[in-house]
């Protein structure tokens, strides 16, 4: 990822630099994702120059979020994203995280798949997940449909797609009209969505680089 990258080597020359001005290499890899301070810093939205989390939308989320933990901050990486934006997901995330809103799903049979999140779809997993729990898919087929939602795919994919959830849905008992509600939900989150892996990765370059803004500005 050329974003990654870019941010790799911003945080291998910042740590030179400290080499060279104190005398002392910070060793990143033993960092233990648990400083207080660090993630103050964060809720406090004072994010410039950190990987990731310095755009107007995740000032705007952080003070919200309150990450206090390495799992946050792949959720409020994960939350920033197309997907999840024109899913409508990002609110009712943070509503239900704060208890302004209680957890609801749109069909008892989702609960495994969304229960880390409150609810709502915010990885790429969660599609073939949703898939499987709620309209049968084999792991073959959820991954099939994980592209399609994804994009370019031949025309009429998606159609024949939606009619094999819907049946199948059927086929476990689900009414169409919440199949369809919830096939609708995947369609609008597929457009661009982060693989939780992918935001895990990230996540660590963010705590990294809000460490040595912390600590050597």
């Amino acid at each position: 990822d050329r974003l990654g990258l870019r941010m790799l080597s911003a945080v291998a020359e910042a740590v030179s630099l400290i080499e060279r001005t104190t005398g002392q290499r910070p060793d990143l890899a033993a960092l233990t994702f648990d400083d207080p301070h660090v993630y103050n810093m964060l809720c406090e939205a004072d994010t410039v120059g950190v990987f990731q989390v310095e755009s107007r939308a995740q000032a705007q989320v952080l003070p919200r979020l309150r990450p206090r933990t390495f799992a946050d901050l792949v959720v409020s990486i994960s939350l920033i994203r197309p997907g999840p934006v024109q899913g409508d997901m990002v609110h009712p995330y943070l509503r239900r995280r704060l208890g302004e809103e209680p957890v609801s799903y749109l069909h008892p049979l989702l609960e495994p798949a969304l229960h880390e999140t409150l609810g709502v779809i915010l990885f790429q997993e969660q599609v073939l997940l949703v898939a499987r729990d709620l309209a049968g898919f084999t792991a073959g087929e959820g991954e099939l449909l994980r592209r399609a939602l994804s994009g370019n795919q031949p025309e009429g994919t998606i159609d024949r797609l939606r009619s094999r959830f819907i049946a199948g849905a059927g086929a476990l008992g689900v009414a169409a009209e919440t199949a369809a509600l919830v096939f609708a939900r995947l369609q609008a989150f597929g457009g661009y969505s982060f693989p939780k892996s992918h935001a895990a990765a990230f996540a660590v370059l963010v705590y990294r680089s809000a460490w040595l803004k912390r600590y050597h500005p």
